[in-house]
């Protein structure tokens, strides 16, 4: 059981990366109102994995009535929502199943910690590396979004590498001369700086944590 759980956080962590390079595709180089069937059937199988690792795991755990109620988050964003929409026949319009479709991603950042903590000891470096991946991940995800939101109406946006200049200087609370134009784009111009300002504290504990008095070598 111990290894059948670990070869589900490694499938899972790779299922959360083709879902991000099928979502990817699906944005940047499709031109119709929907997602494609490809996509969704992907998706489908992406979540399976998430629900068979969450099942698993809680199997293994010594307390599964707390597991459950303190990992039911983890749950929640396994579900392939959009398929669920697809088969009630419900039309969604591309910009909000966008929104819809974007939360499975979310769960890549629990597998990732979870191999991240296989290949280091020290529980800062864990934090670190895990929230340093978070960020990038993140960063690229609304870089997707805003370029899917904005790129018809925003006259500024010429391309997807001008969503991802916009995401960089954003996340970095430098602030970007190109503004949005749609509630979800002006959404991500305020999320974006908060959630790349709470790196800093994770970078000063780790370098305190590496380099304890002050002795940071030359």
């Amino acid at each position: 059981m111990q290894f059948l759980r670990r070869f589900f956080n490694v499938l899972s962590l790779l299922g959360g990366i083709l879902l991000l390079v099928a979502m990817s595709w699906e944005i940047l180089t499709g031109a119709s109102t929907h997602f494609s069937p490809t996509y969704l059937w992907i998706q489908l199988f992406v979540c399976l994995v998430f629900m068979a690792d969450f099942f698993i795991r809680m199997a293994v755990d010594e307390h599964k009535g707390r597991f459950f109620v303190h990992n039911f988050w983890f749950l929640l964003i396994s579900i392939p929502y959009m398929n669920i929409i697809a088969w009630t026949g419900a039309d969604v319009p591309r910009q909000w199943s966008i929104l819809i479709i974007a939360v499975p991603l979310l769960r890549i950042v629990l597998a990732l910690y979870i191999v991240i903590r296989w290949w280091l000891d020290k529980k800062i470096s864990q934090l670190l590396w895990t929230y340093v991946f978070t960020v990038i991940s993140f960063s690229y995800v609304s870089a997707l979004i805003f370029y899917d939101f904005e790129r018809h109406v925003n006259p500024g946006l010429q391309d997807f590498g001008d969503a991802l200049f916009w995401v960089a200087l954003n996340v970095t609370a430098i602030g970007a001369d190109l503004s949005p134009v749609t509630f979800v784009g002006k959404i991500l111009n305020v999320l974006l700086p908060i959630f790349g300002m709470l790196l800093f504290p994770i970078i000063t504990a780790y370098v305190v944590q590496k380099f304890p008095g002050g002795k940071i070598a030359a």
